[in-house]
């Protein structure tokens, strides 16, 4: 059987892109995307087919992408098609049988519409209100021709059913453990995240401003075009002599960062899952993550700590943890096997099986 996996486009790296490239690896399967600045960031290993670039201003990157999906047409090269991301599954109509990974339905059209409206200025609110109206009602139409879905965690699960009125099953993000690896528990921590609003890298920041003998590594960036560009920006001027942002690195260099950081902090609002914990974990290294969304999932009391999302929480869980690391070795390295690559295999593989 011949697969085509359609992801939005790869300008940045984040949990998407990952699982993206790993369902094209298990299933021999072709990626059709959009830009693709970020592939040689990873190790691909597979064939990537692009539509062409799209646009680098909100939200004109995201129309572009919309109309790039939505008038491909596969439908003769493969047998399955599956789609990841928030945009590729505009290529849905053309394309059956199918499959959407749904990592979430758009939170900025849904359970982020307030948020991300009281963030325009009074020029652009209109627009943004304009736009979210019509790609909301495209993005409904789009999913009546879905005939599977498959999300990423039961958070997700809760918002598919929300907003599409749809039940999907779910299959947790993969993380190949045995790629993972101990070396110490180093002089700093480690935060894993694209550089976006809603990550709240600011609240990491602050934090460790408060703490200048420890200090934080920032891992990640943002792609052209989303509406990230401002914040990136932001938070990059100002910081205390400990904290670093590193921009976006390659795979060995993360795994090796993991390998010797102290621990992971993570602190996005109410994040879909969030393969990073999972990481850190397969490293043998303790999370602190804020009490929200998928890292209900995946922390737990014996690899970390859940916290409330606020400066005083985050100072006192980084001391409390600094303390003692290596004392949550084995519970982290014993709960990442729970989503192991072997596990996520076998259930993509079973899922498409069941629909032939």
């Amino acid at each position: 059987m011949k697969t085509a996996v359609f992801h939005d486009y790869f300008g940045a790296i984040g949990g998407g892109e990952k699982v993206a490239i790993t369902i094209a690896k298990l299933l021999n399967a072709d990626i059709i995307t959009t830009d693709m600045d970020a592939v040689n960031k990873l190790d691909t290993e597979v064939n990537v087919i692009s539509l062409g670039h799209t646009q680098t201003i909100p939200p004109l990157k995201q129309i572009s992408a919309t109309k790039k999906f939505y008038f491909s047409d596969f439908s003769n090269d493969y047998d399955f098609f599956i789609f990841s991301g928030n945009w590729s599954h505009y290529a849905s109509h053309n394309h059956h049988p199918n499959m959407w990974y749904c990592h979430t339905p758009v939170r900025p059209f849904y359970d982020l519409y307030d948020t991300f409206l009281h963030k325009q200025d009074i020029i652009t609110r209109q627009a943004f209100r304009v736009w979210v109206y019509g790609h909301r009602w495209m993005d409904q139409r789009s999913v009546n021709n879905i005939d599977q879905f498959v999300t990423n965690s039961k958070n997700s699960q809760k918002r598919i059913e929300k907003y599409y009125h749809r039940k999907a099953d779910i299959i947790y993000p993969p993380v190949n453990v045995s790629n993972f690896r101990h070396k110490e528990y180093g002089d700093f921590w480690l935060s894993v995240n694209r550089l976006y609003p809603e990550k709240r890298i600011e609240l990491q920041i602050n934090a460790f401003r408060e703490m200048p003998d420890e200090k934080l590594i920032v891992v990640g960036g943002y792609a052209k075009g989303d509406h990230s560009k401002k914040y990136a920006k932001n938070i990059s001027n100002g910081l205390p002599q400990n904290v670093k942002i590193l921009g976006e690195i390659s795979e060995n260099e993360l795994i090796d960062l993991y390998a010797r950081c102290k621990g992971l902090i993570c602190t996005a609002l109410n994040e879909d899952f969030g393969l990073t914990p999972v990481e850190a974990m397969a490293s043998g290294k303790p999370v602190i993550a804020v009490n929200e969304g998928g890292y209900r999932e995946t922390v737990t009391e014996k690899t970390g700590l859940l916290i409330n999302a606020d400066l005083h929480s985050t100072i006192e869980a980084v001391k409390f943890i600094s303390n003692k690391p290596e004392s949550y070795r084995k519970a982290c390295l014993e709960r990442a096997k729970h989503f192991d690559l072997s596990i996520f295999s076998k259930n993509i593989k079973n899922v498409i099986k069941n629909d032939f």
